[in-house]
């Protein structure tokens, strides 16, 4: 097998406060495969945004990693210094904000900015530069014409294309997106996320894209990994997420979005609010919300079962797991 372009091995993230640390991302793992699109699901304050500034080194006071590995091609992201980091950043991974408007400088135009990023990490004429930049914008679906425009002469669609083209500069392997159709309307949603999934196809660079939308991951990643108060619930190919979900959570959040196909059903939401990961409940952290609770769920904290090529982290299947250790060790 081929060595993944990216291994996060039990990553952990704390923002430290006054009073304690808060532990936004609790031992995470998971791969990423050359030309792969993952999903990353769940809802607001789940540590996705944080997961992502962790795995991208991007994140800043009083946010720290404090434990685990995050190893990109090879190298270990979490203790190669801040010169290394940034030959690496645009160049060989690239990062696309929530947020276009906050994330473009307002007081320089587009092409500017792509000046400044180029400029940054490699020797080019004016002449190459300005031939980059037209490149992108184009791959991107938006007329070279813009690289004169300022943010706010743009829509929000074209600024999140202008973000996305400045991530593929340098056409890196890895674009790391960060909730980028969250302010856009549905119809500006699917033209982003189509142009999205066609470059990735055309370049073959993998992708990790947040989300707290079910519909978009459904539609344009392989593989889904749904987050609950820091931690991984499940994680598998999204045919068999959207088929078979196995975690309570994540059969939640299926029945709380429409679907166009099938029979018509009233949407049911999941009772309750996240935890405070100041303070998350002992045992299972799903547990005050879960329909499908048992007395152990409130003591013991399950680990992440496997079945098949799906992982789940639920004590409904820990006596199927005890039983498949069983049958192995009596063989």
């Amino acid at each position: 097998m081929t060595e993944p372009l990216l291994e996060v091995v039990d990553l952990s993230v704390d923002y430290l406060t006054d009073a304690a640390a808060v532990r936004a991302v609790d031992r995470v793992s998971f791969t990423v495969a050359a030309g792969e699109f993952l999903g990353i699901v769940g809802e607001s304050g789940c540590g996705k945004s944080t997961l992502l500034f962790g795995v991208a080194q991007l994140l800043s006071p009083p946010g720290e990693v404090s434990g685990g590995e995050v190893t990109f091609r090879g190298r270990d992201m979490v203790r190669i210094d801040e010169d290394e980091l940034r030959h690496l950043r645009w160049r060989e991974y690239s990062v696309v904000m929530q947020s276009a408007m906050n994330a473009l400088n307002p007081m320089k135009s587009i092409g500017a900015q792509f000046r400044d990023t180029l400029g940054a990490h490699e020797r080019m004429s004016a002449e190459q530069i300005r031939q980059r930049s037209a490149e992108v914008l184009h791959l991107v679906g938006i007329d070279p014409t813009h690289l004169k425009s300022y943010p706010h002469q743009l829509s929000g669609g074209m600024r999140q294309r202008a973000m996305i083209a400045m991530a593929l500069l340098f056409t890196p392997q890895l674009v790391i997106m960060d909730e980028p159709t969250s302010a856009l309307d549905v119809v500006a949603q699917r033209s982003l996320m189509s142009k999205i999934k066609e470059l990735q196809q055309r370049l073959g660079f993998a992708v990790i894209f947040v989300t707290h939308d079910m519909s978009v991951v459904s539609r344009y990643s392989d593989r889904v990994l749904v987050m609950y108060a820091g931690q991984i619930a499940e994680g598998a190919s999204t045919e068999a997420i959207f088929a078979r979900p196995l975690h309570p959570y994540t059969r939640g959040l299926m029945n709380a979005f429409p679907s166009v196909t099938g029979a018509r059903r009233a949407l049911v939401g999941i009772p309750g609010s996240p935890p405070d990961l100041a303070r998350p409940p002992g045992g299972c952290r799903f547990h005050p919300r879960c329909p499908e609770v048992m007395p152990q769920c409130r003591i013991h904290e399950p680990p992440l079962y496997r079945r098949g090529d799906a992982e789940v982290r639920c004590l409904l299947y820990a006596e199927q797991e005890s039983e498949l250790e069983h049958a192995t060790e009596s063989r």
